[in-house]
């Protein structure tokens, strides 16, 4: 039997930082050092297009640290899963940690580079699902351009080291504190073209202030299916994604 392998991986949180003016106007100083963690239900735990849960609700969390004078940072990031479980391999946990140095060339040019590890503990897939990718970003205004490449073999896909992920978008805000989240992507699995696909995302989401919510139509260009007929799931399928995000 053929063994499909899935995408998983990191759920990006963007994160909103509120300032509030005093009666003179005066801008909050930023401290030196910030700690911060974030917990999410998601109703679809989605991956460069493609679902991570069989297309079934997801629990989330994580802490980021940043050094705002030099722009350095760390994180780490938790989901549940079941990726691993339908391709033969065992546990239901993906465990994200990453470090990078972000800030900015220009007032409108900024940057973000640094490195990411997606661990799947116990996962006893061959080759391991765990990967290691690189990454670099620009962004101007509320656009970006972001590039991924795996130092590893790619979730799972043998002889994939190398392959890349390339990923488009603009997070633009509108008023109220909405923002609307447009997004454009392409993996390109090293030595395995037929598993090379596009994905896309239309999402708005909204700041109420105790959490944010989302909303977002998400898609691709590949059918992954799983599961035996006639109950089969299409995990790459056109749908939409909801989900709530308490950062504190």
């Amino acid at each position: 039997m053929k063994k499909i392998i899935y995408f998983a991986g990191l759920v990006t949180v963007i994160g909103v930082t509120a300032f509030t003016a005093n009666c003179s106007q005066a801008e909050e100083a930023v401290p030196d050092n910030s700690l911060t963690f974030n917990a999410s239900l998601v109703s679809d735990y989605r991956f460069r297009g493609i679902s991570q849960t069989r297309l079934e609700p997801a629990l989330q969390g994580g802490a980021d640290y940043s050094n705002n004078p030099t722009g350095l940072y760390v994180g780490t990031w938790l989901s549940t899963l079941k990726w691993i479980k339908d391709s033969g391999g065992s546990g239901n946990i993906e465990w994200d940690i990453y470090a990078g140095k972000k800030g900015n060339f220009t007032q409108d040019l900024s940057y973000d580079f640094g490195v990411l590890s997606y661990v799947y503990p116990s996962n006893g897939l061959n080759p391991s699902a765990d990967t290691t990718e690189l990454y670099g970003q620009l962004g101007y205004g509320p656009a970006y351009i972001k590039y991924s490449q795996s130092v590893t073999n790619l979730f799972g896909f043998a002889n994939s080291k190398n392959s890349g992920y390339l990923d488009i978008g603009a997070n633009i805000d509108v008023t109220n504190g909405y923002t609307v989240n447009l997004h454009a992507g392409h993996q390109t699995v090293k030595n395995n073209s037929a598993s090379s696909y596009s994905d896309w995302k239309v999402g708005l989401t909204k700041d109420f202030g105790f959490l944010s919510g989302s909303i977002a139509v998400i898609g691709t260009d590949t059918n992954n299916y799983v599961g035996p007929a006639p109950d089969r799931k299409n995990l790459g399928k056109t749908s939409l994604v909801i989900g709530a995000t308490k950062t504190f």
